[in-house]
């Protein structure tokens, strides 16, 4: 597999997750005493999204390092 292939497959895994984590970062995070508007669980969302893409190549090119 290419760069291009792990991207794709890091960035698929990330967008299957992504309304189940703006959805849970909405209705939970006032469970915790915060109470984020659309756009800041958007905003939140976001920012997780971009390090849930990258943790994932990162550990997908790792894993083909060692094999």
């Amino acid at each position: 597999m290419t760069h291009r292939a792990d991207a794709t497959e890091a960035l698929t895994n990330s967008l299957v997750g992504l309304p189940i984590s703006w959805a849970a970062t909405f209705w939970l995070l006032p469970l915790f005493g915060l109470h984020p508007d659309v756009g800041q669980s958007l905003g939140v969302t976001a920012l997780f999204f971009a390090l849930s893409v990258a943790r994932s190549w990162v550990i997908r090119r790792a894993f083909r390092r060692l094999s």
